[in-house]
């Protein structure tokens, strides 16, 4: 059964007491707040013993809202979790920071964030999600005036959709090219291979004259200045057949057919992983979340036995201790966490709207916390083993061949395979796993856009026909957007849409207001009860603190350090964006992050009354039904003896 959204407001007493009633109505409200703490989880029989359903107000009586759908089994949500948070940032981005970052020093900051940042902002996400049973966009009715951070989310989501995706294409591209005898990457001589193609590998073979270039296997003088000019044939599939690269943004040059191929094929089996909902992504997520540590765990196997891999793993863990005073290292920490945590896309707070109200989020969050930092510490090894053996094979130093992004999963690994025994079956397994790292990230983001659309204009019983077209409009715009992204310029297109779009900055600015409005606006010690009242017990105070303090001082920290170090956007090291290039970046960026003040302004300007009484109306939570069942007698008590009204306000409970 498809996912119903629930009504995003329930039957609510006179407009003038809603603030007193919704405050004792609060789900963990004072009254409960002495038996929570210590309390051990009480079972799920015993907390139905102490409630009541509540009597609506007078009137005529409300169809009862739908239940809305829950995972089959808990590991579902963790698998789903884990799927979406654990990817490509894990694999390629965090081992290509550490060792860039001072080696083993890089975790420091990494740890000492994860702390401060990762978990709490984490764990605030999937446990809003659970108690208010709704989206990215909706979960924000537990603060009606700052509902532009869900709109942000869903801003930052659709564009993380429309681009990720095109990793997905070109491993796809590569898997398809790697079913062959002799991979094409390895060899020069095809169409696509320029003069300077060589497929010489030892340095110290200019020093004796003897080499190996395309035309064959001859033996002739070749100095060093000459083969400092040479290209690999790796790079040239990559630059030359796969993206076909123009020499500048406003050269979008032709569309390749090849590509377009693939990026339909990759949108079509994104859509039918999702458009059932969560009943048929919790099960797909078995495969796509634990398929990659198998190979990960088989790369290693063979990565370790390679010569010149313990080089590799000494460069990587490789303490450099200057390197803490450097301000890029916690930068590059702060950005890496909130990237590969998924923080401020408003997926996980989806993901963890379709768990039980009872779930304990708060040990789920944890757990996944040590899955996530673990696989990325875990893929460095990998990794570096590869990158040692590559470094040992060609005589240069290891810095040389590891590069960041797609530079690292699409030059430096194809490049290693091409050395490997069995490369075509090498090169198969890895862009495989390529392909399934980054698909449960992506439908599982897709399903966090749907969730947040759908819950923003819920339409009880309108069947599952309704998910299934918005599911399918939403496939084809953001496909629509990537058309960009496979014509010759389309790398640049690609590179504004992964600094700008769903950068380190607008991800910072998005956890630094969730903590905000969590701690000082809807209160943290309020918030600590309602988790209580999910979980049976109070979290550490840590929490708390982090809420309120810790993390949005963070947050503000490395903002302000990467705005002081900005510099205009580069592709390669050698070709600098136009002004009007970086200028569509930040529109891309502002989007999101104009959402939140705008929205404030907005209701703060419609909304009547005075400014206190405008504030008090639009912070007081819109309950949504299911709420109403947990509440104790004596707060349903209040609710069902409200004062006669003495002045009508009007509240805007929708989004702009």
């Amino acid at each position: 059964m498809p996912p119903v959204p629930a009504d995003t407001a329930a039957p609510q007493p006179p407009a003038a007491p809603r603030r007193d009633a919704a405050a004792a109505a609060a789900p963990a409200g004072s009254e409960g707040r002495g038996e929570a703490e210590g309390a051990e989880p009480p079972a799920a029989g015993e907390e139905r013993a102490v409630t009541a359903p509540l009597v609506g107000p007078p009137g005529p009586p409300k169809a009862a809202a739908p239940e809305r759908e829950t995972w089959t089994r808990q590991m579902d949500f963790i698998m789903s979790c884990v799927g979406f948070a654990v990817g490509l940032g894990n694999v390629w981005r965090f081992p290509y920071l550490c060792y860039k970052n001072g080696g083993g020093v890089f975790l420091i900051p990494y740890l000492l964030i994860v702390f401060v940042g990762g978990i709490p902002v984490f764990f605030l996400e999937v446990a809003l999600g659970q108690f208010m049973k709704q989206g990215g966009i909706a979960a924000w009715n537990i603060a009606p005036l700052f509902k532009g951070l869900g709109l942000a989310s869903m801003v930052i989501v659709f564009f993380c959709n429309s681009y990720y995706i095109m990793i997905l294409v070109w491993g796809l591209f590569y898997l398809v090219h790697s079913l062959t005898d002799t991979l094409p990457w390895a060899t020069c001589g095809h169409p696509w291979n320029t003069d300077q193609c060589t497929e010489l590998f030892h340095l110290e073979l200019c020093l004796n004259g003897t080499a190996n270039t395309s035309a064959g296997t001859g033996s002739f003088n070749l100095s060093c200045a000459d083969l400092a000019n040479k290209r690999s044939p790796v790079i040239e599939f990559w630059e030359n057949k796969v993206l076909r690269l123009s020499g500048d943004l406003s050269e979008p040059g032709e569309m390749n057919w090849q590509m377009i191929l693939c990026l339909v094929t990759t949108w079509v089996v994104v859509y039918f992983c999702i458009w059932k909902g969560v009943k048929s992504t919790g099960k797909i997520v078995y495969f796509t979340a634990l398929f990659p540590y198998v190979v990960l765990i088989l790369l290693l196997v063979h990565g370790v036995t390679l010569p010149g891999a313990l080089g590799g793993i000494v460069y990587y863990l490789k303490p450099d201790w200057s390197k803490l005073a450097e301000a890029q290292v916690w930068i590059d920490a702060g950005t890496q966490i909130f990237f590969s945590y998924a923080i401020g896309l408003g997926a996980l707070t989806a993901l963890g709207s379709y768990n039980r109200f009872h779930n304990n989020c708060y040990r789920d969050a944890y757990i996944l916390a040590v899955i996530n930092s673990s696989t990325s510490f875990f893929a460095g090894f990998v990794v570096f083993s590869v990158l040692g053996f590559m470094a040992s094979e060609q005589g240069v130093d290891i810095s040389k061949v590891a590069e960041s992004g797609p530079g690292l999963a699409f030059i430096a690994y194809p490049k290693a395979v091409t050395l490997m025994p069995l490369s075509p079956l090498w090169a198969t397994l890895f862009f495989f796993m390529l392909l399934v790292l980054g698909l449960d990230s992506q439908f599982v983001g897709v399903e966090g856009f749907i969730t947040g659309i759908l819950d923003l204009f819920p339409q009880p019983g309108a069947g599952s026909l309704r998910r299934e077209l918005t599911a399918a409009i939403c496939c084809v715009v953001c496909c629509l957007i990537d058309l960009s992204m496979v014509t010759q310029g389309g790398m640049y297109v690609f590179q504004l849409f992964d600094n700008y779009s769903a950068s380190g900055i607008t991800l910072l600015w998005q956890a630094f207001w969730e903590c905000v409005v969590i701690a000082w606006v809807y209160g943290a010690d309020r918030f600590m009860d309602d988790v209580a009242r999910m979980i049976g017990y109070r979290p550490l105070p840590f929490m708390k603190w982090c809420w309120a303090v810790v993390t949005p001082l963070v947050c503000v920290g490395i903002f302000v350090f990467h705005v002081v170090n900005y510099k205009p956007l580069t592709y390669n090291k050698t070709y600098v964006y136009p002004w009007w290039g970086d200028a569509i970046g930040w529109v891309l960026a502002l989007s999101s992050m104009l959402c939140i003040p705008c929205t404030v302004i907005y209701k703060l300007l419609r909304c009547k009354g005075s400014l206190r009484e405008r504030w008090q109306l639009l912070t007081t939570p819109i309950w949504g039904h299911h709420h109403l069942e947990y509440l104790t007698p004596e707060a349903e008590a209040k609710l069902l003896a409200p004062e006669p009204p003495k002045e009508k306000a009007t509240l805007f409970e929708t989004v702009i």
